[in-house]
């Protein structure tokens, strides 16, 4: 059994991307699955920050910050026989991590976007503006993906890679704030790009129910099903999960 160790929640698009980066690797770490308003004290003892998701490796290094996650699992333990991917998309998966608009696109996501979908989100903690105004600064990333999902099929590439799975995320949490409304965006690319990694065999493992770790503190690994058959369908169109 590998005894790194990940504190997550299952909401956080930060603890998903980190989710998605594992799932993608050879690691298989214990899983703590904690409560944001009840953080455990082991948490807090190797990161006093207080966030997830926090990836205790084997060496006892403590990796705290989601996309240093998803280098090292993808960097240090890659998986060319990953059931989620074909081996070409995934060896596109590993040559686009060092490049840089891999990390620009993700960089204004986190920086950019990320700030504005939280002020539209909990629009009512921010009055100096109306929650229409703070979702058309957000729409100013949207249509930057727009663009790029014009020219292939994913940010990238042809198939996905690291930008993909780390900024999915967190147009999933836009996309939920008013449905009705995103579904009816003149943004064809961006709404068939989510919805294709959404309903995707990964994210539907990524967002697996774990039990929660407090107050049982029960030793649960990762991957639950290390050895079932998968099928490698990265991008399935099966019934919409957008809310799960």
């Amino acid at each position: 059994m590998n005894s790194a160790i990940l504190y997550t929640f299952r909401r956080c698009p930060y603890a998903m991307r980190a989710r998605i980066g594992l799932h993608l690797s050879t690691l298989n770490p214990i899983v703590r699955e904690i409560e944001l308003k009840n953080k455990p004290q082991e948490m807090l003892a190797v990161s006093a920050k207080g966030t997830v998701p926090v990836l205790i490796t084997a060496e006892a290094q403590i990796i705290a910050e989601s996309i240093e996650i998803m280098q090292y699992a993808l960097t240090q333990h890659p998986d060319p026989h990953s059931p989620w991917l074909t081996p070409e998309a995934y060896q596109t998966l590993l040559d686009e991590l060092p490049k840089p608009q891999t990390h620009a696109l993700i960089k204004a996501n986190d920086h950019d976007f990320k700030p504005w979908l939280d002020k539209y989100k909990y629009a009512d903690r921010f009055p100096e503006h109306s929650q229409t105004w703070y979702r058309q600064q957000a729409e100013i990333f949207l249509q930057l993906l727009e663009d790029k999902l014009a020219q292939q099929a994913y940010l990238c590439a042809d198939s996905p890679t690291m930008a993909d799975f780390a900024i999915f995320p967190f147009i999933r949490q836009f996309a939920n704030v008013e449905p009705g409304w995103f579904n009816a965006l003149p943004y064809p690319n961006v709404y068939q790009w989510l919805q294709s990694l959404v309903n995707s065999s990964l994210f539907l493992a990524v967002m697996h129910k774990y039990a929660l770790w407090l107050p049982e503190r029960s030793m649960m690994q990762f991957k639950q099903s290390q050895h079932q058959q998968v099928k490698i369908i990265p991008l399935c169109k099966n019934e919409n999960i957008m809310n799960i």
